[in-house]
């Protein structure tokens, strides 16, 4: 048992961690996310961030941090100002993830207005050495409401989030990496169920999200999550339930409407999908499963 928990340790202290962190305009939190990740218990070996033609001091204050933490290294990118989820800021954290070598254990996809707990590396560590078929993983989000922190409630809990994604090394390959658009952030999870990988979320993990989702977003952004729901060939049905799901999560049937109307614009453009026939046909069975499971338990 000693020994057990001797070489589950070592094994732990021995992965290697890179970070990527896209940012745009986080002057009023960068300083704090880089903070938490430069004193967690187990360190991460690299860190890029990479300033998405941020016009603020973003810059500025990683380089400024960047000098007491030789691991951290600021890179630029240029793109647009629009602020929309999905693609912008996979481009950003790929051009970020060609600037490193391939000698990592675990990569992580991070947003530059989090808090992280100190023990958060040490905890996906572990998690990752008890189980080899593991292949995604994060904590909660977090947000700030009334002087309380409480959990940020736009996803099932079971979500490992956009904004705080850890990967295995054989995962984010057998994957094919992240894709460049809207969804990617749940493509990425069914695509590794697909291929014979899990994923979990810690609920102990919480990690303080100081920009809540959305709050900068562009008005065209509400329609891109039924855009999302059409790329990854989730068909008619599953997405009406799956907009029906998130106007009920935010208490906003606005929301509803916006999604399906995503949904009918993509099909009736003909909008490239983002998965294969055959990883549709198993995301909608995976999807029709959960659904069965959650009304008749079975």
């Amino acid at each position: 048992m000693v020994y057990t928990k001797i070489l589950h340790y070592l094994r732990r202290e021995s992965l290697k961690f890179y970070i990527v962190i896209a940012v745009h305009n986080e002057e009023a939190f960068i300083e704090d996310c880089l903070s938490s990740l430069t004193t967690q218990t187990l360190l991460p070996k690299k860190i890029i961030v990479v300033d998405d033609n941020s016009k603020d001091k973003t810059p500025e204050i990683v380089k400024n941090l960047a000098k007491k933490f030789p691991a951290l290294k600021l890179i630029h990118n240029q793109s647009s100002n629009e602020h929309v989820p999905g693609e912008k800021v996979i481009k950003a954290f790929n051009f970020g993830l060609q600037q490193l070598d391939d000698n990592y254990d675990v990569i992580c996809k991070f947003d530059g207005d989090l808090i992280f707990p100190k023990n958060y590396l040490e905890t996906l560590a572990s998690y990752y050495v008890q189980n080899p078929k593991l292949g995604m993983l994060s904590g909660h989000c977090y947000i700030q409401k009334n002087n309380k922190w409480i959990y940020e409630n736009i996803a099932s809990k079971a979500h490992t989030r956009g904004p705080l994604k850890s990967y295995r090394h054989a995962c984010f390959k057998a994957i094919g990496g992240l894709q460049a658009s809207i969804g990617w952030d749940t493509v990425d999870e069914l695509i590794a169920l697909y291929n014979g990988w899990t994923f979990k979320t810690v609920a102990a993990l919480k990690v303080k999200h100081l920009k809540p989702t959305g709050a900068h977003y562009s008005p065209n952004a509400r329609y891109l999550q039924g855009e999302a729901l059409y790329k990854m060939r989730s068909g008619f049905t599953i997405a009406t339930l799956s907009a029906l799901k998130m106007a009920f999560n935010r208490y906003n049937f606005i929301l509803f409407f916006d999604c399906m109307t995503g949904y009918l614009r993509a099909c009736k453009s003909n909008t490239k999908f983002i998965v294969t026939e055959n990883q549709g046909k198993f995301i909608r069975g995976y999807r029709w499963r959960a659904l069965r499971k959650k009304i008749i338990g079975i």
